[in-house]
Order: C-alpha cells, then structure tokens, then sequence
C-alpha cells in the first residue's frame, strides 16, 4: 500500500515542539502567612497554561478596616505575568467597596471574599496564554496587606512551583492512500441436515430452520445497506468420510447445488454471483477433531488420516483397527463433517464527507477505510480524546496494518499513554516513520541515547524530520 507522509503540524493542526512537563507538588506547604498550598499542577496545553492548586485559607484573619490580596506570580529574568488575584477583606473594608461602588483591589476579575464568608479551601485555577519566557518560570505567591486608603502595610513572597518543559519532538503520520475499492466479506458454516441419501433441502427438517437462517442472517445484514453491494455468494459443501468415495462425491456436490437453488430463489441474484465448491470427505475437519481430543490411539489414527491411502482403505482401516473408537468418531464428529462453508463478498462505497465518516465510526467503523479514518482525524485538535479514538477504533478494525498501528502509537504518545505507544510500536515496521516514532518514544522516555540512535537510523532512511528533531535535542543537552 503506498502512504503519503504528513508531520502532524501540517495536517493534523499545529503542534508545538515542547510540550507541558505536568508538574504536580501534591504536599501541603505554608507559602505565606495564613495560606497553605497543596496539589499544585501547571500544564502547558497547546496556546495555553493551566495553574491549578489548592488553598487553604483556614487559618487566614484579616482585621475590620484592612485587605488582604493574594496573587501568584510567574516570573522569569525580566519577564513576569500576574495571575488572577484573590481578596481576602476585614468587614468595613468589603462594605466600603460595595457601598462605593468601586472594583476592587486589583480590578474586577479578582475574586473577593468578605473575611467571614471566605471558603475554608479554594481551588484555584487560571489558564493564559502560553509565552516561550514562561519555561523555565517561577511561580510565586504575592501576599499584600493594605489598611485605610489603600495604604500597602507589608508584603510577602512565597515559592510556589517552577514550570519547565520536556522535550517533544514532532510526530510524523502517515496518510494511507485512499482504496479505489473496499472490498470485504462475511464467513460461516451452515450444518444443514439431509434425509439419507438425498439431495434435497427441507427448510423445516431437523434444525435446517436456525441453519439456513445462518446464511440468510449473513446476506440480510449486508443486502439492506445501501452503502453496499454484494457481489459474491461462494459456497462449499462437504460430506462425512463414511459411505463409498464416489458417492460421497455425489452428495456433497448435489447438495451445494440445491443450497445454490435455495439461496436463488430466495434473493434473485445474478447468474454469476452464486459459486459452488465441493469436498467429498471432510478428512482435515477429521483430523482436528481427532488431534484435539482424548483418544488412546489418537496419534496412530492421525497417522493414518495423514498417510496416501485411498479415502476409503484409509476409513476401513480405522474402522477395522480401532472399532471402539471409530464408533466414537461416527456419533461425535462425522456428523459436524457434513457441513457447507459459505463466504458473501461485498463492496462498500467510499466516503468523503467527514460528518459521514463521524456517523459511520460510531455505527458501523467497520465500514470504513484507513484513510476514511485519517480524513476523520484532521477534525479534532491533537491529544483530545476525540482524537485518539479515531486512531485507536482505526487499529482495531485494522489490527495487523502497520500503518494503522504507526498511527495510533503517535496518537498514544500525543496524550502521555507510552505503555500503549510501545504496544503499538511493536506491530509497526521499519519504515523511516516507524523507526522515527520510536525515537520520538525514546525521547518521551528519557532514554536519549536510545533516541539519538533511532532518529540517525530514521535519518539515513530518509527521515527529514529525523534531523531536524537530532538537532533540537542537542540544542536541548540532553
């Protein structure tokens, strides 16, 4: 199958080369007078960074007439951004405010709380735009105390947490190129049972009614979508070794025959559609049977189902030389022997429109292609969970394509699960991107000597990007 080659930046929405280091403090720590802080998180997420922790203000007092103002502080060199603050007011300060009118200390997006009305606990949460100074910044917490008049009283400085960034290189997907025809098929074995000697199919005979309803169950599932046609019914009936050669011979091709008939009638399908094949003695059916079961003799009878004996020397012979067992085999398996495989192929159009291509992956994603999936991919934004299902439902109606599996290891990786993307990984091939994703891998790892060997391999493959990823992990040290 040929690929078309994308770096996901180009197709897939912009990706930037350094991705979030989650950076989690989950102890409690006094920070400044009255606050204590827990479960600080800072994350990059594309554009932005998410500042999340938890506050305790339990022990935080603030007189009548005084303001207490906490905000936290990214800092790096001459670069700094406020976050948003949080005002803790003595009562007549908060009344002044409310009665005059006026925001408070720090504008109106600071969340202000009367002393006697402020949460034991706080979570705090603020997300900004994402500048480059901010890895590598410090994130502090400001405590200012403020009397009458906005008079600054004393000021703190807490440490919260540093934010800094792991190296993560660009992922290279690959689009399949687009089928110019979906092919597919369903499979089955009917047992439909037959007087003595007879050819002739009685629907309501013995359990004919559930096996006949096997294989129109299979035609009905595919014949009502109309985003399918089919375009073969192949079927191939087998007999039971006992009776004569020959006639087994006639028998399992006058029944293929009149199940054709039957299958005819009952759907209208073109002369060509409906092939017959025949097996006069099901001896390889036999001799799973018999491999797989407790037979004292199991292995001198699978000798002889192997030998060149003629299919009927080879069946008197088990019967005369193992009669106890061969009773056995006539009760228990000749009868699964008499059976008739049968396979429905059918074509399935193609689709471009991504609102069908959605539908179709929720319904039915069996039905689609892998490009089909990659089409549905470019619609969601990169480590959603929208995104990685796209490429994990891709891999399971694909699971040995080495494509579908490069896909998906990336897409593991985009959302942090490398348990998955090593799985993945494993069923790829060694391709310039496959070898590339394991470098990438590598690197999500930690493992940077492995990482530097998989991306000189990928880039002596031909592997672009492989270079350009070598370069920023030696610019990165590491």
């Amino acid at each position: 199958m040929k690929k078309i080659i994308y770096i996901l930046s180009a197709l897939l929405g912009m990706v930037t080369v350094a991705e979030a280091q989650t950076a989690i403090d989950m102890r409690k720590q006094d920070i400044v007078d009255g606050v204590s802080v827990e479960n600080l998180r800072m994350e990059r997420n594309g554009g932005y960074i998410a500042i999340d922790m938890l506050w305790d203000l339990s022990k935080l007092d603030v007189d009548d007439n005084h303001a207490v103002l906490l905000t936290p502080w990214l800092v790096n060199g001459n670069d700094s951004l406020d976050l948003q603050s949080v005002g803790v007011y003595g009562r007549r300060r908060y009344y002044f405010y409310v009665r005059n009118g006026e925001s408070m200390l720090s504008g109106k997006d600071e969340k202000s709380y009367k002393v006697s009305e402020k949460p034991s606990t706080l979570e705090y949460h603020n997300m900004v735009p994402y500048a480059e100074w901010m890895n590598g910044s410090v994130l502090s917490l400001h405590r200012n105390d403020y009397g009458c008049c906005n008079t600054l009283l004393a000021e703190q400085n807490g440490m919260l947490g540093r934010h800094t960034e792991a190296f993560f290189p660009e992922l290279v997907y690959v689009r399949p190129q687009g089928q110019i025809e979906k092919r597919d098929s369903l499979e089955g074995s009917a047992f439909i049972d037959f007087p003595v000697d007879q050819t002739v199919i009685y629907p309501d005979y013995r359990r004919n009614t559930a096996e006949l309803g096997k294989i129109q169950s299979s035609i009905d599932s595919v014949q009502g979508d109309t985003d399918i046609t089919i375009t073969s019914v192949w079927l191939k009936g087998y007999a039971s070794p006992e009776s004569p050669y020959v006639h087994n011979k006639e028998l399992a091709i006058g029944r293929t025959a009149a199940l054709k008939k039957y299958i005819q009638q009952l759907y209208q399908f073109e002369d060509d559609v409906i092939t017959t094949d025949y097996e006069p003695e099901d001896w390889a059916g036999l001799r799973r049977y018999v491999e797989q079961s407790n037979l004292e003799h199991r292995t001198k009878i699978i000798t002889l189902i192997d030998s060149d004996l003629e299919p009927d020397t080879k069946e008197m012979e088990i019967k005369r030389t193992y009669p106890a067992e061969y009773r056995f085999l006539l009760q228990s398996c000749y009868p699964a022997l008499r059976h008739t495989d049968y396979r429905i192929g059918y074509t399935i159009r193609s689709y471009s429109d991504v609102e069908d291509i959605r539908r179709i992956i929720r319904e039915r994603p069996q039905k689609l292609s892998l490009n089909e999936f990659y089409l549905a991919a470019q619609e969601y934004e990169p480590g959603t969970d929208e995104f990685a299902e796209v490429f994990e439902t891709a891999v399971r109606m694909f699971p040995d394509d080495t494509i579908a599996n490069l896909n998906a290891a990336n897409a593991a990786m985009r959302r942090g699960d490398l348990t998955a993307a090593k799985r993945y990984l494993a069923k790829t091939d060694y391709s310039p991107e496959a070898v590339y994703a394991r470098g990438a891998l590598a690197i999500r790892q930690k493992d940077y000597d492995s990482a530097r060997r998989y991306l000189n391999e990928a880039k002596s493959l031909g592997s672009e990007q492989a270079g350009i990823t070598l370069e920023q992990l030696e610019k990165g040290k590491h």
